[in-house]
């Protein structure tokens, strides 16, 4: 029997729902290989609709770089969905899933620390804010400041905001991984304990850091892949300094400055990211966390 609903009205329903579907595998409510299955038991429901590419991607440590080759692998298009595929490529993904479900697959013993560093105003926190969108299961190292929050920012989750005096007993009990004086004025601080717990228990996790705390940080952990994030260009990077608008002419002055002697650094770092695109850079830092 025909549905008596508009069109339009239905197709954002379905939309709705494999949004849903896509959110329950990012979170670990629902294992892929559970949504897998109900696509192909159930040719009408949320999960048949899927597109194979998106349903890559709502898992973790998956994404837009590591999603053609996985396609190319299992010989699978990636303008299939999961309800439409054949025989053999059922059989295909439900081998690969298994083996990263059962850790045979793209799971490190010891989780992987990402550091994201780069000129000032080159968009780190658009990038990292886009992760957290996009990826709720990552984890992040929050960093102690001595300088005031900006507009929005919340103490304990965009920084730790402390004192002079906090920030000295916190390095003299050797409680920070890296720190530095950042731009001539307000120092800025990894804590050490959480990374270090967070690696123990297999769990990756990204930490978003001026350039120097990154050499610190690849000095004393020699593991860590140091991720450049680069503007489109210079101009680009002098706009965006510009249109931030919470810096005076003087500090934006400074700022550049610093930032022509930053951008000779990137070839210290493992990887270069061009933040073009805030998804598609967002994801290429994302794809670093898992092997597989």
């Amino acid at each position: 029997m025909r549905d008596p609903r508009d069109a339009s009205v239905i197709a954002v329903e379905r939309r709705r729902a494999r949004a849903t579907l896509k959110r329950a595998i990012k979170t670990a409510e629902r294992t892929p290989l559970s949504v897998a299955h109900e696509g192909w038991e159930s040719p009408k429901s949320p999960a048949a609709g899927l597109r194979i590419a998106e349903f890559l991607g709502s898992i973790s440590g998956i994404g837009s770089v590591k999603i053609p080759r996985i396609l190319d692998s299992l010989g699978i298009s990636p303008r299939k969905r999961l309800g439409a595929l054949g025989a053999r490529q059922v059989e295909a993904l439900t081998a690969w899933l298994l083996a990263r479900q059962d850790g045979r697959v793209g799971t490190p013993q010891r989780g992987r620390l990402v550091v994201v560093a780069g000129p000032t105003a080159v968009g780190k926190g658009t990038v990292v804010a886009r992760i957290r969108e996009l990826h709720p299961e990552v984890k992040f190292s929050v960093s102690a400041t001595t300088r005031a929050p900006r507009p929005g920012e919340i103490d304990g989750e965009h920084y730790h905001f402390v004192t002079d005096d906090e920030f000295d007993r916190l390095v003299e009990t050797s409680q920070m991984l890296e720190w530095a004086v950042v731009h001539g004025r307000h120092r800025y601080g990894t804590p050490r304990g959480p990374i270090v717990a967070a690696l123990d228990n297999g769990s990756s996790i990204i930490l978003e850091i001026d350039i120097q705390g990154a050499r610190q940080v690849k000095k004393a952990m020699p593991d860590a892949i140091l991720v450049f994030l680069l503007p489109p260009s210079w101009n680009e990077l002098v706009r965006r300094l510009q249109a931030r608008g919470t810096e005076s002419p003087d500090e934006q002055y400074r700022r550049l400055a610093t930032a022509k002697v930053e951008f000779d650094a990137q070839t210290e770092f493992d990887v270069t990211v061009v933040n073009d695109n805030v998804s598609e850079a967002a994801e290429a830092v994302v794809d670093l966390m898992a092997v597989g």
